[in-house]
């Protein structure tokens, strides 16, 4: 379980200096967190996450070669999240917004439905489970 999220000023960094920030117009930062309830309003209490990391690395580097995007970064917290708790980061970089924009947008919906799989236990004490392809 990854209970430590990443420095995003280290990432921002990282990025910057590997391109000298000559390529770089924009940053767009998703950061995800455990919601109090389903969209359906029903009570949460936790979110079990599991990751496919072969599949969240063609994902980032499908996202890396996409027009006008320089750099992508992902952290997803693996285990029994509680409410409130981050589960997922991703950053991307690129040359203007809109390309960023479109660059940011598929990672997050990409990891939804193609790399992690989440249980969520509700309070009423029964779990849902919603595997790839099945948005939260």
């Amino acid at each position: 379980m990854n209970k430590q999220h990443p420095s995003l000023e280290t990432w921002l960094d990282e990025i910057k200096s590997a391109s000298d920030g000559k390529e770089i117009g924009a940053f767009f930062i998703h950061n995800g967190v455990v919601r109090g309830t389903t969209r359906e309003g029903v009570p949460v209490c936790a979110l079990d996450i599991s990751c496919d990391h072969e599949r969240l690395a063609k994902a980032m580097a499908a996202v890396e070669e996409m027009p006008g995007v320089v750099a992508a970064r992902t952290c997803i917290n693996e285990g029994t999240l509680k409410v409130g708790e981050d589960m997922i980061y991703a950053l991307v970089a690129g040359d203007i917004r809109k390309n960023v924009f479109r660059g940011w947008e598929t990672p997050v919906k990409r990891i939804k439905s193609e790399v992690v799989v989440f249980c969520e236990m509700l309070e009423t004490g029964s779990i849902r489970t919603h595997s790839h392809g099945e948005m939260l």
